[in-house]
């Protein structure tokens, strides 16, 4: 594949036709090349609007002075123009058997705008073969979904499927506070175990950290692409909980992933090393009309790396240069970028001398920091920059030919600004940024750059749907500090294309041949098995008074949903984590309750009664499961499990939940946190309940001979909100429940371990509402 400014990015387009067969998928369907001369056969795709992929081209090689050719023209002939092949040389093409072939169109030519492309004899003036694009052709490109809104702060702007296999989350926020919160996608409209994990902009499967505004790009795994999945979303594994999703359209126009074209990866980016002692290396992504930049280097404590555009095109000199200042304190792992103007060899002065711009006037610092890194000792920091000149002191990056760059190591100095670099260019030095992509860095020994290249991606905030596909590995070094790399020569060759700029917009709503199908590429890889709630190692537990047999008197609980109370709280008492929620009875967090076989007993239920919100629905059951979470249980594990309450089955054998109402919250208020309270009492009176517009449920229960001595009450969609029932053969109680008398006991000064709160009691008037 030609290596050109296209393959920076991971692919800008949308496609809506199954190219090939067996499912295979190459881009949108053009048409198949006419068979004139010298073999020529193959069937041509659009993978984006300036990039076409020829699918077993053939070819005998024996034309004197043949090359690929497009037209603005209607005709196969001279008028053209040339595109170079797909290892970017612009020879006389070779013989090929039915290769695959991806091509990219020259700089200002897309599918718009040429009406033909053909296999030309320059020397003869004949057409070998040629297929008409057709006109108003809808070529490929990304496309704009739903945005992410749930719970745990969760939201993001619209996600944008950049190609088959690649997803932009824009602006992701997410608090970081579940224990197994992760990506995830299936089939189907809604989430579900049987889904698939999405590991992060990081290659991995973790529990997800704490997002504030980041922009992420995902990679689907495997063969998977967005044509076999329904939904996209955060999931709780551990606790089967639905954070936040969003649908995956049934038919979007999108582009094959560069993988699905069989493009390594590190075809995407350009590296040069900057200096080989302090492991300096710039990477780079032309995206648009602007340019993403990694810069990676080992620093000692407080310092920085700075890299930009001289002074003068021809020559390095730092007087006049717009730089980029970047660092990551390794302290808090956290990283700056700041655009520099050097006016003067000197630290910043009021108006004068190596100042950032935004010293010099408002809104100047045109560097967006993307992301940031300590690898291995590395400091890793991505940004991006306009292409053009922002203000007065900016430079513009070249785009037509190489320019003069500078850099510079140095200390920071008490405002964090730089002073006097320690290492700097000695020397003039060139880049020509929008060369076609070449990786001129490092590879550790006996390894490939696809293999040591891990995408981190960036993306551009102008163009939402260019993507450039950057680095998060650090610098390989051999003993004594020398390092083994490619060559160190900086390319000074002029690009042959630029990646365009995506059109934003809504997903188009167009009807599209390339539709979601009965792809069983989920079901292949297993249904993975839903991992146990991570132990905890301390238990020091509040006390929660059990509800015993004997009360209430009238036999009626009241279910709602609570915070689980911090560390002393629900890890401790079952002794593993929980998601945040789970059942109060009584007002009580996850009381174990003692009830008689024979009685009747009445849970009001008020967890939620709207499914389509799934963090806020939970439906009341009674089972003989310790888990928990029925609706997603796997037919085999259905076997085992018995259901006593809460659950009826209709004609096709399906469970409907009856334990369905209003949801009630008891909801923690004032500054402390939970783990502040030494009782549950104390944290008790911090509690308010708030309710919803509705009408509670209600779970009638009878235990009998044949209930189990121990049972649970739990949510019929999420693992691990209850806790323990004991049923017993009788009660032997020692004072009766209709002689107890509620006493108000005010704590004197010196008592500052309260005893948790009896059970509320209501006063028969069930089942009338709070």
């Amino acid at each position: 594949m030609a290596k050109s400014g296209r393959h920076l990015f991971l692919l800008f387009a949308a496609v809506s036709f199954v190219g090939g067969i067996n499912g295979e998928y190459l881009g949108k369907f053009i048409g198949q090349l006419s068979e004139l001369h010298h073999g020529v056969s193959g069937e041509v795709y659009a993978v984006d609007g300036r990039t076409i992929h020829i699918k077993d081209y053939t070819y005998d090689g024996q034309g004197p002075a043949a090359y690929f050719y497009a037209s603005t023209y209607k005709t196969a002939d001279s008028k053209g123009f040339r595109l170079r092949d797909e290892n970017n040389n612009g020879d006389v093409i070779r013989r090929y058997r039915k290769e695959g072939v991806t091509l990219t169109l020259p700089e200002g030519k897309t599918l718009n705008n040429i009406k033909i492309f053909y296999v030309w004899c320059e020397e003869f003036d004949v057409n070998f073969g040629d297929v008409k694009i057709p006109r108003n052709f809808d070529y490929p490109r990304p496309q704009k979904i739903d945005a992410l809104k749930g719970v745990h702060q969760i939201s993001s702007d619209n996600i944008v499927i950049v190609d088959a296999q690649t997803l932009l989350i824009p602006n992701l926020h997410y608090d970081g506070e579940a224990p197994d919160a992760k990506f995830w996608a299936g089939r189907g409209p809604k989430p579900s175990p049987q889904g698939i994990r999405i590991a992060d902009e990081n290659g991995k499967e973790l529990p997800l950290r704490r997002y504030d505004g980041k922009t992420v790009v995902l990679t689907l795994p495997g063969d998977l692409t967005v044509f076999d999945i329904g939904h996209f979303g955060i999931w709780c594994e551990q606790f089967t909980v639905d954070f936040g999703h969003i649908q995956i359209p049934q038919s979007v126009n999108v582009p094959p992933s560069l993988k699905m074209l069989g493009v390594s990866p590190q075809s995407k980016l350009n590296c040069e090393v900057l200096d080989d002692e302090l492991a300096f290396e710039v990477r780079w992504a032309v995206a648009g009309e602007s340019i993403v930049l990694q810069m990676v280097a080992k620093l000692e404590e407080r310092e920085y790396m700075s890299f930009g555009l001289s002074g003068e095109v021809a020559n390095s000199v730092m007087i006049g240069g717009d730089v980029v200042v970047a660092w990551v304190d390794k302290e808090t792992l956290k990283g700056y970028a700041y655009d520099y103007y050097l006016g003067d060899k000197s630290q910043c002065s009021g108006p004068t001398g190596s100042c950032p711009d935004s010293k010099l006037a408002e809104n100047s610092n045109n560097i967006r920091l993307l992301n940031a890194a300590m690898v291995n000792g590395y400091s890793i920091v991505t940004f991006q920059r306009p292409l053009k000149a922002s203000d007065q002191f900016d430079l513009p990056i070249l785009t037509n030919q190489s320019q003069a760059i500078i850099w510079a190591v140095g200390p920071l100095n008490q405002r964090d600004e730089v002073s006097f670099h320690s290492s700097y260019l000695k020397q003039d030095s060139f880049i020509d940024f929008a060369r076609p992509a070449k990786w001129n860095c490092p590879l550790p020994e006996g390894e490939t750059a696809a293999k040591h290249v891990e995408p981190l991606k960036a993306v551009t905030t102008e163009a939402v749907a260019v993507v450039a596909s950057t680095t998060t590995s650090a610098p390989t070094r051999r003993e004594g500090g020398n390092r083994r790399r490619g060559s160190n020569r900086i390319s000074t060759r002029q690009p042959e294309t630029h990646a365009e700029i995506a059109e934003e917009g809504q997903a188009s709503k167009r009807e599209s041949t390339r539709t979601r199908g009965t792809s069983n590429k989920i079901s292949q890889r297993g249904t993975q098995t839903v991992p146990p709630p991570t132990p905890v190692k301390e238990r020091n537990a509040w006390y929660i008074p059990p509800i015993e047999c004997y009360e209430p008197e009238d036999g009626v609980f009241y279910a709602q949903m609570g915070p689980t109370g911090g560390k002393r709280g629900y890890p401790a008492i079952t002794g593993h984590v929980g998601w945040g929620i789970s059942w109060y009875i009584n007002g009580l967090l996850i009381p174990e309750i003692n009830v008689v076989r024979g009685k009747t007993y009445n849970f009001i239920t008020e967890g939620g009664d709207n499914p389509e919100v799934s963090a806020k629905y939970h439906p009341f059951y009674i089972t003989d499961d310790p888990v928990g979470g029925y609706a997603y249980k796997t037919p085999e594990e259905r076997k085992n499990i018995s259901i006593l309450a809460g659950v009826r089955f209709d004609k096709a054998g399906e469970p409907i939940p009856v334990g369905v109402g209003r949801l009630c919250h008891w909801t923690h208020s004032g500054d402390s946190d939970a783990d502040d309270f030494d009782s549950f009492g104390a944290y008790q009176r911090t509690l308010q309940l708030k309710c919803d517009v509705g009408e509670p449920g209600i779970v009638t229960w009878t235990p009998d001979r044949n209930t189990p001595d121990t049972v649970y009450y739990q949510c019929f969609t999420h693992r691990h909100l209850g806790w323990k029932i004991n049923v017993h053969d009788s009660c032997e109680q020692a004072v009766a429940a209709s002689e107890l008398q509620p006493t108000i006991v005010k704590p004197s000064e010196a008592q500052s371990d309260l005893e948790p709160e009896a059970s509320i009691r209501q006063e028969s008037n069930f089942p009338s509402p709070h």
